[in-house]
């Protein structure tokens, strides 16, 4: 009797873990244009994307701020919070122009097709274009040759990351099938910290 509970108990906690872990694949990966993308279920909305930073305030303050749930949007299944009802109706007139790059996910991540973090806090304007980065290692490190790096991110986003489950690609990219040119963290830490002397 005690090994059947124990097996069951551990069964049971088995498929509390696989579904605990689904979350992602749903939350990311809301469909349509924004697939996949940097967000999180909060405040009873499926997907808030980088975790309510008002997406308008980048480019009219060039200031990170946090949205308020109060003032918020909807665009492709994806909800965005605002700091303003003045950046909302600015939002809502031409969505698209606020959108940041690659799902909000990490650009640094991108180059090497894996769409993981992206702090909302950690962030660079480029040409009129809103790059996320997940921290100022992988920002640093996407800025020591941007024009390359810009290129990848873009290689890798259109043809494998846009319209993918955000948590297969990034098991894919980081287990099993690294791109060529593949960089650990140390290894770019390392380059920035050269590229600082």
């Amino acid at each position: 009797m005690r090994i059947q509970s124990t097996l069951f108990g551990t069964i049971l906690l088995t498929l509390a873990l696989a579904l605990a872990g689904c979350a992602p694949l749903v939350t990311q990966s809301p469909g349509g244009k924004l697939s996949p993308v940097n967000a999180v279920a909060m405040d009873g909305n499926d997907r808030v994307i980088l975790k309510g930073a008002d997406v308008v305030a980048y480019f009219t303050q060039n200031a990170y701020k946090q949205g308020n749930p109060a003032i918020k949007s909807t665009y492709e299944n994806v909800t965005f919070y605002f700091s303003s009802a003045e950046n909302k109706a600015l939002f809502d007139k031409e969505p698209t122009r606020y959108l940041p790059e690659f799902g909000g996910y990490c650009a640094n991540g991108i180059v090497y097709a894996i769409p993981w973090g992206g702090d909302a806090d950690t962030w660079r304007m480029l040409d009129g274009k809103l790059y996320i980065f997940g921290g100022a290692g992988s920002r640093d490190a996407f800025l020591l040759d941007v024009p390359r790096n810009r290129q990848l991110a873009d290689k890798y986003w259109n043809e494998e990351v846009k319209g993918s489950n955000a948590f297969t690609q990034r098991t894919l990219r980081t287990t099993v099938n690294r791109v060529a040119h593949y960089k650990s963290g140390a290894e770019l830490a390392a380059e920035v910290a050269a590229a600082k002397k």
